[in-house]
């Protein structure tokens, strides 16, 4: 079999027949490496003999209700769509030691108590180290739960085979290597052909696998970009590795939604299911410290109270610095501009710091109000009304514009105890807002809204 050597970048998978400094594709530099390519041969043979079935009518395809497998971590089904769809390929993504090999072998111990039989790849641990992993978890005694080290992608369909599993979890994609490719295990033709045939093999054979992927230091799943494209779902987890709190979110899901988030705790046995994470996200928040205001942001259809820190200080240099953490950064500049103009603050040599508390990222809309009453609260060192939670958008007129299901975020924040709600006036004309123990304090500008809120 013909040999020949090519270049192909590590990001995209883009190929050429000689080095580049730039790749034409993704635009990233020094991304090509050289590998050796060999000629298919008979694999596309191997690969057709796995499609067995014919080109039939739309009209007489007969589809009957798939019954999802239920892992036993409610926060991962809900990220999931409700569980686990049979045959299908999801893809966990994360930073090292945020937790991916930790809830893998949770969720094979739990399904394997409904009854399912489980095949656990690990690729990077013995089984002996995975068994001391499994007895610290407190769940190393499951009789339908089969592990074997392996790199080799031949013989991890051989046992696939053999021991005709419902789940199969890979740990990790970027150590396994088809041995019918000549480069080496992690490049972009090994991580996209091993994932292509799992997924087909998934596809086929109806078993639903998941499979872990590393993640490079600018926070995206390491191979190509095609290696998201060919599962069901990418789920990554969010957070510091060396803080306790974790957030799942989805990115892509064909069977499910992409807006929820399931937050765990990392403890000595594992992770640990928060049900309540607002409580958490604001269990440490200060009191009598001005910059800080609780939002209520809606995570799919979870509503979660956030607290909002700001801190504005006297720039010490000739240009004034903004940073957010877990806030949209062009978002703050353009809060920090209404407020400029519509409420005449001086923040031009002003250095303005946003943050928002607990590792959360805030996406909604919702917190733009949030934010604003924060930094004119740490600007003009005034405390924010106690027990108030702030909803509401901001447009570039300093209007405050309406957001979408009021009514949940109202009523988390009565259940936390809280005594005044800002909302936006359209909200509160549109629908009838009746929760008993929380007052509601409507604002059509941001100006009202300041008055309201920092002038008590």
């Amino acid at each position: 079999m013909k040999t020949k050597t090519v270049f192909t970048c590590q990001n995209c998978g883009s190929q050429s027949a000689k080095w580049l400094g730039k790749c034409p594709d993704c635009n990233s530099w020094n991304s090509f490496v050289e590998e050796d390519y060999s000629a298919p041969g008979n694999k596309a043979k191997e690969r057709t003999a796995l499609y067995k079935d014919e080109p039939v009518l739309l009209k007489d395809v007969e589809i009957s209700e798939a019954v999802r497998i239920k892992t036993r971590i409610s926060e991962l089904d809900r990220v999931l769509g409700g569980g686990i769809v049979p045959g299908s390929v999801i893809l966990i993504g994360g930073d090292p030691g945020v937790g991916k090999s930790t809830i893998s072998l949770q969720l094979s111990n739990q399904v394997t108590e409904e009854g399912y039989k489980v095949l656990y790849v690990s690729g990077e641990e013995s089984v002996a180290q995975t068994k001391l992993r499994a007895q610290r978890l407190g769940k190393a005694s499951n009789e339908k739960l089969y592990i074997v080290n392996q790199t080799d992608l031949s013989l991890i369909i051989g046992h696939i085979k053999k021991v005709k599993p419902d789940i199969v979890v890979i740990d990790s994609i970027q150590v396994i290597f088809d041995p019918q490719i000549s480069s080496s295990a992690g490049s972009v033709s090994q991580v996209r052909e091993s994932a292509g045939i799992l997924t087909q093999l998934a596809k086929t054979g109806g078993i639903s696998i998941f499979i872990i992927g590393h993640v490079t230091k600018e926070g995206t799943l390491a191979g190509p970009r095609v290696l998201e494209h060919i599962v069901d779902t990418v789920l990554y987890f969010e957070g510091d590795r060396f803080s306790t709190h974790k957030i799942l979110r989805a990115v892509k899901n064909r069977f499910g939604s992409t807006n929820e988030i399931g937050v765990f705790e990392m403890s000595s046995e594992g992770l640990r299911e928060v049900s309540n994470p607002s409580e958490i996200f604001l269990s440490e928040r200060p009191k009598d410290v001005s910059g800080s205001v609780v939002a209520a942001v809606l995570e799919g259809s979870r509503p979660l109270l956030v607290e909002i820190q700001a801190l504005v200080s006297k720039s010490s240099f000739g240009y004034a610095r903004r940073r957010s953490i877990g806030f949209d950064f062009n978002r703050l500049n353009l809060l920090i501009a209404v407020l400029e103009k519509r409420l005449g603050l001086h923040l031009e040599a002003e250095d303005v710091f946003v943050n928002a508390a607990g590792g959360i990222k805030v996406e909604d809309p919702a917190a733009d109000l949030a934010v604003a009453l924060a930094i004119a609260s740490a600007f003009r060192e005034q405390l924010v009304m106690a027990d108030t939670v702030v909803l509401g958008e901001v447009g570039l007129a300093g209007e405050v514009r309406s957001i979408s299901h009021i009514g949940l975020r109202i009523n988390e924040a009565a259940k936390l105890g809280f005594k005044h709600c800002v909302i936006p006036k359209n909200n509160f004309k549109n629908q009838d807002l009746k929760t008993a123990g929380i007052e509601l304090l409507p604002v059509s500008v941001l100006k009202e809204a300041v008055e309201v809120v920092l002038n008590k």
